[in-house]
């Protein structure tokens, strides 16, 4: 496991150094590797985060998938930027990266909503997410009406208009390294036309 983050050791680019990262997350086994804090901005300035899970990442960018009518949506419909966090307390290794949001295109939203459990695609439909509720019973009458009407055998639940992914397109990254007596490593990446500024900040 590498504990350093040096010039000397890192990937000239930087989905490559993520990707170097995922990749020992994963090989480490470590729980809920995919949680990401995603913060946006309302249309008064206040700041708003939360955690949601990463379900897709390449050069294009990365990706997660909800309600188009949930608070981070109508955020990102006024204001479409975000800063994404990762942090793998095990390994002590975090990132953040920065960038601009779009929608991805209603096929790869399709096709990722049907690989997700038949309770998940219903409870998709079942929540209106970000609204108010009177209480809990309004959800699970909501989803045994839409397990009744979608059987796992015979009823394929279509993918609802109000839901789908986003990706952010980054513009920066940022890795921390921890290191002893809270010297720890910052290295920024900053794109720069096609290619990337790196630089090294104090801790």
């Amino acid at each position: 496991m590498e504990n350093t983050l040096i010039e000397s050791n890192i990937r000239s680019d930087p989905f490559d150094q993520f990707e170097r990262w995922y990749s020992e997350v994963i090989e480490n086994k470590i729980d809920s590797y995919n949680s990401m804090a995603v913060a946006t901005v309302d249309a008064s300035g206040m700041p708003s985060v939360r955690f949601i899970l990463l379900k897709g990442f390449d050069r294009d960018g990365f990706v997660f998938y909800t309600n188009y009518t949930s608070e981070k949506a109508k955020e990102l419909h006024h204001n479409p930027r975000a800063c994404l966090a990762f942090y793998w307390k095990e390994i002590e290794k975090q990132v953040r990266i920065w960038g601009r949001v779009e929608k991805v295109s209603r096929k790869e939203s399709e096709e990722y909503f049907h690989s997700r459990p038949h309770g998940s695609q219903l409870g998709a439909w079942a929540s209106r997410q970000s609204s108010i509720i009177p209480d809990r019973s309004v959800l699970e009458n909501r989803f045994e009406a839409l397990r009744q009407k979608y059987t796992e055998v015979d009823g394929k639940v279509p993918l609802p208009e109000f839901w789908g992914g986003y990706r952010v397109i980054p513009e920066a990254f940022e890795f921390w390294q921890g290191r002893p007596s809270r010297l720890h490593d910052r290295i920024r990446y900053t794109k720069k036309g096609n290619s990337w500024e790196i630089v090294r900040l104090a801790p």
